[in-house]
C-alpha cells in the first residue's frame, strides 16, 4: 500500500515539476520530460507490469491536461513502461550506462511516434525542422535532468524494496 502511494506521490510531483517549473526554466521553449524518466525507471527497475501502470498514469494526466486525443499518451507512455520493463534483469542499480541508454532511447522514440501521429497525418512534414528544434534539444536537456532525477528514483526504490523485505521476512 505504502508503495502505491508513494508512486502516485511521484507521478503527480513529476507532472508538477515537468508542467510548472521546467516550464519556466525552459530553453527556447524546450523542457525535459520527467515523466518519460519516471515511467523508463520504474519500467526497468521493477517491471513490465509496474512500468506499464506507471507509464499509462503519466500518460493520461498529459493527456487530460495537455492532450488532443484522449489515450494518446498514455498509451505511448504504457508501451514505453511496458518495453522497458523487459531489461529488467539487465539492470544493475550501480550501473548508470543502461538508464542512461533506455531513457534516451525511451524519449527519441516517444517524439518519433509524437511527431508520426501528430505531425505528419496533418501534413505537416517539415521532420529536420522538428528533429532539429524538438527532439535533440528536449533529449539533451531530458538526459541532463534525468541524471538528477534518477538517483532520487533509485534511492526511493531501494527504499521501498528494504520496507517490502522487511515486511515479508516478518511473516516467514
Amino acid at each position: 500500500m505504502k508503495r502505491k502511494i508513494i508512486i502516485v506521490i511521484a507521478v503527480i510531483l513529476c507532472f508538477l515539476l515537468q508542467s510548472t517549473v521546467f516550464k519556466t526554466i525552459s530553453f527556447a521553449s524546450i523542457s525535459p520530460n520527467l515523466m518519460i524518466i519516471l515511467t523508463a525507471s520504474f519500467g526497468f527497475m521493477r517491471g513490465r507490469k509496474e512500468g506499464m501502470l506507471i507509464g499509462f498514469f503519466s500518460g493520461l494526466l498529459l493527456d487530460i491536461f495537455y492532450g488532443s486525443v484522449l489515450g494518446f499518451y498514455a498509451l505511448l507512455y504504457m508501451y514505453v513502461g511496458y518495453v522497458n520493463g523487459f531489461f529488467q534483469k539487465l539492470f544493475f542499480p550501480e550501473d548508470i550506462k543502461l538508464p542512461i541508454l533506455l531513457i534516451s532511447a525511451s524519449d527519441v522514440v516517444c517524439n518519433l511516434f509524437v511527431y508520426f501521429f501528430q505531425f505528419l497525418f496533418r501534413g505537416k512534414f517539415a521532420f529536420l525542422y522538428y528533429l532539429t528544434h524538438i527532439i535533440i534539444p528536449e533529449w539533451v536537456y531530458t538526459i541532463v535532468v534525468m541524471i538528477f532525477q534518477y538517483f532520487i528514483l533509485l534511492k526511493v526504490n531501494q527504499k521501498l524494496e528494504e520496507e517490502e523485505k522487511r515486511g515479508a521476512s516478518k511473516f516467514v
